[in-house]
C-alpha cells in the first residue's frame, strides 16, 4: 500500500514540477511538486523497510534417549520475534 502511494505521490509531483506551466500567484506549483516528489520518495523507502523487513524464527529441535524406556525423545523449541501478532 505505502509503496504504491510513494509512487502516486511522486508521479503527482513530476506533474506539477515539469509538466505544467501554469503560474498561480498564491502558490508555486514547482515548489509543491518537488515536495511531493520527496515525500513519494520517503514514503516509497518508508515500504520497501516494512516490507523487507523479516520476522525471524528459531526452531531448535534436540533428540535424548529416555533413560527409563530407552525410547529416543525430541524436544522442540519455537522462539519468534516479538513483533508477532497472534
Amino acid at each position: 500500500m505505502s509503496i504504491g502511494t510513494g509512487i502516486v505521490l511522486f508521479v503527482i509531483g513530476a506533474v506539477l514540477a515539469f509538466a505544467l506551466n501554469i503560474n498561480v500567484g498564491w502558490i508555486d506549483l514547482h515548489l509543491v511538486g518537488y515536495l511531493l516528489m520527496g515525500a513519494g520518495v520517503i514514503v516509497f523507502v518508508i515500504g520497501l523497510v516494512f516490507l523487507l523487513r523479516r520476522r525471524s524464527s528459531t526452531t531448535t529441535v534436540r533428540s535424548a534417549v529416555d533413560p527409563q524406556s530407552g525410547e529416543n525423545v525430541q524436544s522442540r523449541t519455537t522462539h519468534s520475534t516479538p513483533d508477532d501478532v497472534i
